[in-house]
């Protein structure tokens, strides 16, 4: 039986829009270039005819290093087309870490544009493996009618790579399908046929098919953008009428901090996707204030498993706090450290569904380790309600375990800061990653008092749970921070604070 070209994420995503609605406008570039879903179709096409012509097959790994937005986005597709394997490189990372991460790959063909040449100049001989160099600006002339459609369902389409916080980063492995369901999130969020998502530089990467992808997928007009800052955003957004966004709360933070934004006409925007960090009630309040008209949703997800779960908190569908429902066609569920599924406790965050990766790269132990038969288990803690609302507190890693159940630091940290004569407060489990712990609290006295750790005992005895409760109190002149960029303290090291117990 032959495979419907549907099944592949190039055709789905872009293909169908040309097909479907041809004349309409699918993608603006820096407001100088502006194309049709049939006019960009093409232009995809001549991309993949010419990648065949170099060499580039079904299969094949292609390590890309794109820097600008549209060249994403026509060989991203293109390669989708084609069946070839993006390996989505981050175009800042350090010379050595590009370098190291292409010959982790496997990829034997690399393309990348104008922005990157002396980048690509500085590792081109240390990388064998790579036999095939392709400019993308050699890319042109070729047919643009339909390329032979390969790659499927389950086949491979891209290596994503996580933040790499330890070690190199993690290629995560996605698949047309899994790229596809995360390319369906705008059915849970309002939409209709004048929609425009707007964007910056993030969409090499996971944010292709987190952020662009689902945009082409879902008929908008794609507004692609170099800089996606305070600034230009303000140029943009009554310029192109955007009318949805996604982006982190700290944003808003700098967007508001500056009365330039005051006479900037932002009646357009609609919808307002917020993810990546926690949002405030100060903060919802200062964007709702601005841009009255806009409806403010929460989502989660990982590079693993993106945009998991989503949910509005403008208008009290979800609290404020919270990350939404999982979406539609996916799951979400806590578990006990026995693994066992609770409600309304403490526990790890399991995401399900058919957007899930299917692995790391060539770490099948650590794949091991957070694919537990259909659910993804990232090291998130978090709570779900009766009603199925998650509630992200922070890595599993930063959790203390006592008595059998698990506590954010912060959570006894706020506990001690509100009692007299405390300036900063610190919590850690001890022994480090132990099935059961016991809680290290080392506390800083403000300038002209002093603590008694017994007396601290005492207060905290009569506000916090017994699992809460510190077995160790140190009273120190200062607790362990890194340095922010600026030379000041930055945040604060968990790790270190056990040094203080002696």
């Amino acid at each position: 039986m032959a495979r419907s070209p549907y099944g592949n994420y190039g055709h789905a995503i872009l293909t169908a829009g040309a097909l479907r609605t041809p004349d309409q406008v699918a993608l603006t570039y820096c407001g100088e270039q502006s194309f049709t879903y049939d006019q960009l179709n093409r232009n995809v096409n001549r991309r993949a005819h010419a990648l065949l012509g170099k060499g580039v097959g079904p299969g094949r790994r292609v390590a890309a290093l794109l820097n600008e937005t549209l060249r994403v986005a026509e060989v991203y597709l293109a390669q989708a087309k084609i069946g070839a394997v993006t390996a989505a490189l981050n175009p800042y990372w350090p010379v050595e870490t590009l370098r190291d991460v292409v010959a982790a790959s496997g990829c034997t063909a690399f393309v990348y544009d104008a922005t990157v040449e002396g980048v690509v100049g500085q590792i081109r001989d240390s990388l064998p493996g790579v036999t095939t160099w392709i400019d993308v600006r050699e890319l042109e002339g070729a047919s643009d009618e339909e390329p032979p459609i390969s790659g499927w369902y389950d086949d491979p389409l891209a290596l994503y790579y996580t933040s790499g916080t330890t070690g190199l980063p993690k290629a995560v492995v996605h698949t047309h399908a899994s790229s596809l369901a995360t390319a369906q999130i705008w059915l849970d969020v309002p939409r209709g046929p004048d929609s425009v998502f707007g964007t910056g530089a993030i969409i090499w990467g996971i944010g292709f098919p987190a952020i662009a992808g689902p945009a082409l997928y879902a008929g908008m007009r794609l507004v692609l953008e170099q800089d996606w800052g305070p600034a230009n955003f303000l140029r943009v957004v009554p310029r192109e009428r955007v009318t949805h966004l996604s982006q982190i709360p700290s944003f808003y933070a700098a967007l508001l901090a500056s009365p330039e934004h005051e006479d900037v006409d932002l009646s357009s925007i609609q919808v307002i996707m917020l993810g990546g960090e926690p949002l405030t009630a100060t903060m919802l309040e200062r964007i709702k204030a601005r841009l009255p008209q806009a409806g403010v949703y929460s989502y989660y997800g990982q590079t693993e498993a993106p945009y998991t779960c989503m949910g509005r908190v403008d208008d009290g569908t979800i609290p404020l706090g919270s990350s939404g429902r999982a979406r539609t066609g996916n799951a979400v569920r806590i578990t006990d450290p026995n693994g066992e599924r609770v409600i309304g406790e403490v526990g790890e965050i399991n995401l399900a569904g058919p957007h899930r990766m299917t692995g790391y790269d060539g770490l099948p132990e650590r794949t091991a380790e957070v694919l537990r038969g259909e659910w993804y288990v990232g090291g998130d803690l978090g709570t779900l309600s009766p009603d199925g609302v998650l509630r992200v507190l922070g890595r599993r890693e930063d959790a203390i375990l006592k008595g059998g159940v698990w506590t954010q630091p912060v959570v006894i940290e706020e506990a001690v800061s509100a009692l007299d004569g405390v300036a900063e407060a610190g919590a850690v489990g001890v022994p480090e990653g132990a099935s059961e712990q016991q809680i290290l609290l080392a506390v800083v006295p403000r300038a002209g008092h002093t603590l008694d750790a017994s007396k601290l005992a005492l207060a905290l005895a009569d506000t916090l749970p017994a699992h809460q409760r510190p077995d160790h109190i140190v009273v120190a002149d200062a607790l362990p921070h890194s340095q922010d960029a600026s030379g000041g303290p930055g945040k604060l090291l968990r790790g270190k604070i056990r040094e203080l117990l002696g």
